[in-house]
C-alpha cells in the first residue's frame, strides 16, 4: 500500500497494491497491520455502500460532537471525490483537495474526522463504499454548500451545468454559516 499526502494534513490518498492477472485482480483494501505501518492506527465501526447515477452530487457531509473520519473507495464506475478541511484551528481551515477515485484506478482516500466529505459521479453509475470511524448520529448530522465561493472546489462539470442535488444538500448553508465543531 502507498500513501500520497495531500494538500490537507491528515488527508491521505493510498493506492493498494494490485495484483492482476488474465483470472482479475485481487487487492487487499483494509488490514489494520498494514495501516498501523502507514501510521495510519484506524477504528472502524461501519461500512456503507451507496450507488449513484451519472452528474450527482452528494456533499458536502460531516458530523458535529461525533466526527466520522471515512475510508473512501469506489468498487463500481467513477467519481470526484472531495475532502474539506473544516477544523476551525487548522492552517488549512476552508482549503478541499480532490481525487479521483474509480474501478480502474482503486484508489482510496483517507478522511479524517473534523473535514466535510463529498463526491460527485463521473460515470454512468457509481458504487461508492467506506468505512467509518463512528457512528452516523442523525443529530449530528451537517452540510455545506457544493458550490460554497469561499471554498471555490473545481469540480470537472461543463460550464453552465448543474448537478443532481437531493433537497437536503441543495439547502446547505456556505461554510461561514455553517455549523463547526467549536
Amino acid at each position: 500500500m502507498k500513501k500520497i499526502p495531500t494538500n490537507l494534513n491528515g488527508c491521505f490518498i493510498l493506492e493498494p497494491t494490485v495484483h492482476e492477472d488474465d483470472r482479475g485482480f485481487f487487492i487487499e483494501s483494509w488490514n489494520k497491520g498494514t495501516f498501523r505501518n502507514l501510521d495510519l492506527d484506524l477504528e472502524f465501526v461501519q461500512d456503507n455502500h451507496s450507488r449513484s447515477t451519472r452528474g450527482v452530487l452528494r456533499g458536502i457531509h460531516y458530523q458535529i460532537n461525533k466526527p466520522q473520519g471515512k475510508l473512501v473507495r469506489v468498487t463500481e464506475g467513477a467519481v470526484f471525490d472531495v475532502a474539506v478541511d473544516i477544523r476551525r484551528e487548522s492552517p488549512t481551515f476552508g482549503m478541499w483537495t480532490g481525487v479521483e477515485l474509480s474501478s480502474e484506478n482503486k484508489r482510496m482516500i483517507w478522511v479524517p474526522p473534523g473535514f466535510g466529505h463529498g463526491f460527485l459521479v463521473l460515470s454512468e453509475h457509481a458504487d461508492f463504499q467506506y468505512k467509518c470511524s463512528e457512528f452516523y448520529s442523525p443529530e449530528d448530522d451537517r452540510g455545506i454548500r457544493w458550490d460554497d465561493e469561499d471554498i471555490a472546489i473545481e469540480w470537472p462539470m461543463k460550464p453552465g451545468t448543474m448537478p443532481i442535488l437531493s433537497d437536503k444538500d441543495n439547502a446547505l448553508p456556505r461554510l461561514k454559516d455553517a455549523e463547526l465543531e467549536s
